[in-house]
């Protein structure tokens, strides 16, 4: 009661929810429909509010977990009646667009989607883009090192963090607010943060690199049999468009069909006689120009017989079509009762036969129901949705070790982008090594070695 009564009287009434309010709130977008297990949920409008809170809190020794737009799909925002959350929804303003510095300064509770909004107001982009853009926040997005639709020209969520504020677990404020590209003067601090998963302090602003907007924007899909063609197209367009591929998502024929079937709300642009479909995608300078080169990309490709079929979209109504089957993955978790969902990191070479041989082991067990595969390959990056009869440890267990199973002998990772959370932990060790790990618990025991900052996160320590 005196925690509840110091957060009250330092935040102020209206920014401490407890009883009722809390119950109200869920902990996943997803599971809206289960009510919030938390001691309170606090809704910090500020940086000195987050740091009032983390401070009371670490006097206290009160475990906080971090929401922000409950997005993830690895456990993280999960609680328990015992602890307090700490919610980014208030922490919602762009605080200035720089053009000239290509630059943007905001709060960790802004959504993707305004990003994205606000970046191309002034001609320039914010290149992060994947499914969950309306609803995902910056600061959660930041803290899980997000990847999505684009990593193969800009990369992952740490290559557009120019600066970063975090308050550390015991409330003391860490702002480098620069908007400098290059800063070799020591450590490079916000590295620490960015991918630990608010272990390690929360996410309060960030500085973003902003990139000049393309002016061209095209995309096929393309129907392709036998993966070394879909390695083989890859490297082919890569090459010939010079630096300007800039997405190639991969989808198998069973989950393709389910995605453009009568549950989508969409159609296939292609038949659906192939093994593998491609959504290959280029930003560029000149749409006429860029249209011609890519369709005769397509041409040679046919001719050559790297894929047996394509088809070709440049204008606004094609590409959101095209784009729509890709990223509407919520057409498969309607299907896949009971869905686990993985996001492995592999070598492209091997990709085609490890997840052929996953889905020959997964076949062999009678509660699975469904196997979706589909990802971002050109980075390595393949996802699995399986659904199941049953939610039970054992059965999601042995799941979890047919798609894990032989990730440590091909030199890949159990996460990709979605991060470890709670789910995840148990199989670090298939990505990390002993040495790593006992690393990262180190890291943690120095930074919060009250253990009170999304607890059991990733690791025990």
């Amino acid at each position: 009661m005196q925690l509840l009564q110091q957060l009250t009287q330092q935040l102020g009434r209206e920014k401490v929810l407890t009883g009722e309010a809390v119950s109200k709130r869920y902990h996943h977008i997803w599971q809206m429909h289960l009510a919030l297990q938390a001691k309170a949920v606090l809704l910090p409008t500020s940086t000195q509010d987050v740091s009032a809170s983390l401070r009371i809190c670490h006097e206290h020794g009160q475990e906080v977990v971090v929401h922000g737009g409950l997005t993830n799909l690895v456990g993280a925002t999960q609680s328990t009646e015992n602890q307090v959350i700490i919610a980014t929804d208030k922490l919602n303003k762009i605080e200035e667009t720089d053009a000239s510095s290509r630059t943007m300064t905001v709060q960790a509770g802004v959504i993707l989607e305004q990003i994205q909004q606000a970046a191309k107001e002034h001609n320039l982009q914010f290149p992060l883009n994947f499914g969950a853009k309306g609803s995902a926040q910056i600061g959660g997005i930041i803290a899980t090192n997000a990847g999505g639709l684009r990593v193969l020209k800009y990369g992952m969520t740490r290559r557009q963090i120019l600066g970063l504020e975090v308050v550390l677990p015991d409330g003391t404020i860490l702002s480098n607010l620069k908007k400098i590209i290059k800063d070799n003067s020591g450590y490079d601090l916000k590295q620490l943060f960015i991918g630990s998963e608010g272990t390690l302090g929360l996410v309060t602003r960030a500085v973003l690199r902003l990139n000049e907007a393309p002016k061209s924007r095209c995309s096929a899909w393309v129907g392709i049999n036998g993966y070394e063609n879909v390695i083989a197209f890859l490297k082919y367009m890569d090459k010939e468009l010079a630096g300007t591929l800039s997405a190639y998502e991969l989808i198998w024929k069973d989950t393709f069909e389910v995605m453009t079937g009568p549950t989508s709300g969409t159609k296939s642009p292609l038949s659906l006689d192939y093994q593998y479909y491609v959504l290959a995608e280029s930003l560029g300078s000149d749409q006429a120009r860029d249209t011609a080169v890519f369709q005769s990309l397509l041409e040679v490709a046919l001719k050559k017989g790297l894929i047996q079929d394509g088809v070709f979209a440049d204008n606004a109504s094609d590409l959101r079509w095209f784009w729509q089957i890709r990223e509407d993955v919520r057409v498969l978790s309607a299907i896949a009762d009971h869905d686990q969902h993985f996001d492995i990191s592999l070598p492209l070479p091997l990709i085609g036969q490890y997840v052929e041989d996953a889905r020959n082991e997964l076949r062999k067990i009678p509660q699975v129901k469904e196997i979706f595969n589909f990802g971002h390959v050109a980075d390595g990056n393949i996802h699995f949705i399986i659904g199941k009869q049953n939610d039970s440890a054992e059965l999601t267990q042995s799941v979890n070790e047919i798609v894990y199973g032989k990730i440590a002998a091909v030199n890949g990772s159990v996460s990709a982008e979605h991060g470890i959370g709670l789910d995840k932990k148990a199989y670090l060790h298939h990505s990390r090594s002993t040495a790593e790990i006992n690393l990262m618990k180190t890291l943690k025991r120095t930074i919060d070695p009250k253990n009170i900052l999304n607890p059991g996160r990733i690791i025990d320590v």
